[in-house]
């Protein structure tokens, strides 16, 4: 992936103790899951991630999506890579916020086939999309942690409750807060995680009813900025295309950094959810936006963090779940 700095940002001293001992302390999942099953898993991924993004430069914003909308419906459960078919009636890959929009799932699979020619029946698929995201942003140029690990994958999918569970672009603050309280996150968790937004793209149709009627006013949003608008307008006509697409940030599209945060302040934030954080008065996601604008170490550390909690959402560990050998299916099928 393109970057406008060659320079891999490491966490300090201090913190990467810190989230050491959060690792150790933790009773579900931990780092050395594989260490003597499939020591080289974590090489492996990267691997096939790094091939995938010298052809797509928006895979890495993809794979962190995929490993966010399945960890917020029945938990880090590898649902979301199930196909309709079989036992699975209903898939999640068309619930709404998914249909025409995820992406990546030929790289899992490839990730996958790697994996199993190496250590058959070993890593879950649910572990493969943690290991994806944090390789994608690693790659970006930027930061790396160490994963938790030792998810097994679920025999079910939740169509209904990825329709209710993941958050939307178009809701407002209050509403993407509970989502997220509801799976234990708290703010500085939804600020930072929202952060991912510093690379990948979006459809016109996420974000084409602040362009022109918002809230039904038959105005735009007035919270865009006035040239962004414009620009976001000639990309987006009225009753054009919905499927164009546009960098979520208009700065530094293909990097990892803190610019999605400055674009907030500017107004620049490209979907309701983004700017909502920034621009809802009184809102306790001000003061972190502008926190994380000012320090990209800041940034960087809480992302992190807030990528290693929203990873503990529910795991199927122990002889719960199973282990599938093809991550689209069940291995009964």
């Amino acid at each position: 992936m393109s970057s406008s700095s060659s320079t891999t940002y490491s966490l300090p001293l201090a913190t990467t103790f810190v989230l050491l001992m959060l690792y150790v302390s933790n009773a579900q999942l931990n780092t050395t899951f594989y260490s003597s099953t499939c020591p080289n898993v974590t090489t492996i991924v990267r691997s096939v991630v790094q091939q995938a993004l010298q052809s797509d430069s928006r895979i890495g914003a993809s794979l962190v999506r995929l490993h966010f909308h399945d960890c917020f419906v029945n938990g880090c459960d590898a649902s979301i890579l199930l196909d309709k078919g079989g036992s699975i009636q209903l898939s999640e890959k068309d619930a709404a916020p998914n249909t025409n929009s995820t992406r990546g799932f030929d790289v899992v699979d490839n990730i996958k086939t790697a994996v199993e020619n190496s250590c058959p029946a070993v890593v879950s698929c649910a572990d493969i999309l943690a290991l994806a995201a944090e390789a994608s942003v690693s790659l970006s140029g930027s930061i790396s942690w160490n994963a938790l690990l030792g998810r097994r994958d679920s025999l079910t999918a939740n169509q209904a409750g990825a329709n209710t569970s993941i958050p939307s672009p178009f809701e407002g603050l209050a509403n993407i807060t509970s989502k997220f309280s509801a799976v234990g996150l708290n703010t500085n968790d939804l600020v930072a995680l929202s952060g991912a937004h510093t690379f990948g793209r979006a459809q016109c149709r996420t974000f084409s009813n602040r362009l022109y009627n918002f809230n039904g006013t038959g105005n735009p949003d007035p919270t865009l900025n006035s040239s962004y608008l414009t620009t976001l307008q000639q990309t987006c006509p009225q009753n054009g295309t919905t499927t164009a697409l546009t960098n979520l940030d208009p700065t530094t599209p293909d990097s990892f950094d803190n610019s999605y945060f400055s674009n907030l302040q500017n107004n620049q934030g490209l979907l309701q959810s983004d700017q909502e954080l920034f621009s809802t008065t009184g809102a306790a996601t001000v003061s972190i936006v502008n926190s994380f604008s000012s320090n990209q170490s800041a940034f960087f550390q809480s992302f992190a963090q807030s990528m290693i909690n929203m990873g503990n959402i529910s795991p199927l560990v122990g002889s719960n779940g199973e282990i599938r050998l093809d991550c689209k299916k069940p291995n009964g099928g």
